[in-house]
């Protein structure tokens, strides 16, 4: 039986202290140029203090045309370094296990905040977006490199790359639009090509760094069979040292579930029942307490990412493995409340904005 507090090893790197994980929350809290920011680190280093096993960072550009949102974090440049070293000095003191992760926005990035056209496996002139060729895609690989290896330079235990929501290594997966005809679209070999490219560099540049990747199954034009079947690959092949599994609710029910001649089981079964291959897995989507976190665990997850529950308790953590029957406070949240757990204002006018009744 697994526990809350019990420490997860992993292949790479240090143990984390306990299952629980910080989820890489957009935030708005650092500079504009990508810098990092005092009320970023500031409310990153509490979640350390509060007990987390691993805290990692939003979702930080690795090139400036992959920036979505005014305030992200950036690990894109050597200007960004200082403050990179800053914070994983920070998080080190804390006791937990630090992580960056690896982003770029694609078609979904904003022109206006990163001063760089839009750029997407595919032309979309809707949107303003033109198609990588196979060299910039090549590129773009490189990029993701070079930013894990600043993460190590800058003394972070790990990085994740961000291949779910949408997002550029996402978009190369979306079977509905990736029909690029070079080797980076087509059939799942070649959408997933991107990712793979992007992990194995890493791999290979930093061998000692811990290293994750995020996936959104059912989501984003990601079919389940292949979800799993990339899953599979990707710790199979030793590419990654954890699975983070983006689900949006743990309990949600296969698509289609609700009609008899469909599949009945929860989405998070099927990638309990996947061999690891010494590889973690771990879940997230509406964990709220102790108890919450604790079923994933007996569903067969090793490790539980935290989101809302960690924007309203910074010692969120410590509070689900000390005591069985904690609960994150409901919403909405009251501003004060959020002040005192270093959410800075620019984060609550973010939540304010974007989730429906979170701040009150």
């Amino acid at each position: 039986m697994t526990h809350l507090a019990d420490p997860l090893s992993l292949r790479r790197g240090s143990a984390w202290s306990n299952r629980l994980a910080l989820a890489p929350l957009t935030n708005q809290q650092s500079n504009l140029d990508g810098t990092l920011g005092d009320d970023e680190y500031e409310w990153l280093v509490a979640r350390g203090e509060g007990g987390f096993g691993l805290t990692m960072t939003c979702a930080a550009y690795v090139a400036r045309a992959g920036n979505p949102w005014p305030g992200q974090l950036g690990i894109a440049d050597d200007a960004h370094l200082p403050g990179l070293t800053r914070l994983a000095d920070g998080l080190r003191a804390t006791g937990t296990v630090s992580s960056v992760q690896l982003h770029h926005g694609g078609i979904r990035a904003n022109a206006a905040v990163s001063g760089e056209q839009l750029v997407a496996p595919w032309d979309d002139p809707d949107k303003g977006a033109r198609a990588l060729s196979t060299a910039e895609v090549r590129e773009t690989v490189a990029d993701f490199v070079a930013a894990a290896g600043r993460a190590e330079r800058a003394g972070f235990d790990g990085v994740e790359v961000h291949g779910a929501h949408g997002y550029l290594a996402a978009q190369f997966l979306d079977a509905r639009k990736n029909h690029r005809t070079d080797e980076y679209g087509g059939d799942l070999a070649g959408r997933s090509r991107f990712l793979l490219e992007v992990l194995r560099g890493i791999r290979e540049s930093t061998p000692t760094l811990q290293l994750g990747v995020r996936l959104s199954p059912e989501r984003f034009g990601m079919v389940l069979d292949e979800a799993t079947s990339l899953a599979e690959q990707v710790m199979a092949e030793d590419l990654v040292d954890y699975l983070d599994l983006s689900l949006w609710d743990v309990r949600k029910p296969v698509h289609g579930a609700e009609d008899e001649d469909e599949d009945d089981t929860l989405l998070i079964d099927h990638f309990m029942e996947l061999p690891r291959h010494g590889a973690r897995v771990g879940v997230a989507g509406k964990v709220l307490g102790a108890a919450d976190a604790d079923w994933c665990l007996v569903r067969g997850a090793d490790f539980v990412t935290i989101g809302t529950g960690a924007i309203i308790h910074h010692d969120f953590a410590r509070r689900a493995v000390t005591h069985p029957t904690f609960v994150s406070m409901s919403q909405p949240v009251s501003r004060e409340h959020l002040a005192a757990e270093r959410v800075s204002p620019s984060f609550v006018d973010y939540l304010a904005a974007g989730w429906d009744d979170f701040v009150a």
